[in-house]
């Protein structure tokens, strides 16, 4: 099977300073692919560039078409769709308008939203109870599913999340990582950079590490896992 997105000879720099340096990744259709690797490492600057925020060499290309000419808008209108750590939502609108906002690339009419703000809703219960509260007042938790239901409202093909843990409570982590994994039943495909890398091991299907801006090691998720190196690095101590 070909990959739907694949990425080669990735070279994004800042200044002189090369912070990604020849890294080639892909993804299947169906698969869950994450990148791990230290703080620096590189690792978010890879997917900003994969979506066209960043200037680069080498090639992107997305089912089967180089994204060269391509920008941020194209690239979300083809499928592909970023989650920022940051999650940039807009706090004075409400929940509702949030995930609205989603689909406004996509030229829909008001029944098939509906449709699919009923589907996030499905998804992310409790969205649904806070679907008039504004962004602002939402706990980290509710603002990171808030982030990906809006994602998800594009109809990605290919979901590039970064750290979707970040700062969360271990239940909700728990949680955003079981929808993470229920995505696939949905036709989605995920590259997931993520500093917790025990629960990003245990959803993905294949790993690629990432150290100073080069891929030092890939494998199956188990075989990452398992590797005695990689895992007193990474993984610490394993759970009870």
């Amino acid at each position: 099977m070909k990959p739907l997105l694949e990425i080669v000879n990735l070279h994004v720099a800042y200044g002189k300073m090369e912070a990604v340096r020849g890294a080639s990744i892909s993804v299947k259709a169906g698969e869950i692919i994450t990148i791990i690797g230290p703080n620096g490492a590189g690792k978010t600057t890879l997917l900003e560039a994969t979506m066209g925020l960043l200037p680069s060499r080498g090639a992107v290309s997305f089912d089967g078409e180089r994204m060269d000419k391509v920008d941020v808008e194209g690239r979300v209108e083809r499928g592909l769709c970023l989650v920022h750590e940051r999650r940039e939502l807009f706090g004075e609108m409400s929940v509702t308008d949030n995930l609205v906002l989603g689909a406004y690339a996509r030229h829909i009419d008001r029944a098939e939203t509906g449709r699919d703000l009923d589907s996030i809703f499905e998804i992310f219960p409790r969205l649904a109870e806070r679907r008039q509260q504004l962004a602002i007042t939402l706990s980290g938790g509710e603002r990171q599913m808030l982030a990906l239901g809006r994602a998800l409202m594009t109809k990605p093909r290919v979901l590039l999340l970064d750290e979707p843990s970040l700062g969360l409570a271990p239940l909700v982590v728990r949680e955003i990582f079981r929808v993470i994994a229920s995505l696939r039943s949905r036709g989605v495909s995920i590259l997931l950079v993520e500093q917790n890398a025990r629960a990003a091991l245990e959803t993905a299907d294949f790993g690629y590490v990432l150290e100073t801006g080069e891929i030092v090691h890939s494998g199956s998720a188990a075989d990452l896992t398992h590797d005695a190196k990689l895992a007193a690095t990474y993984l610490g101590a394993p759970r009870p």
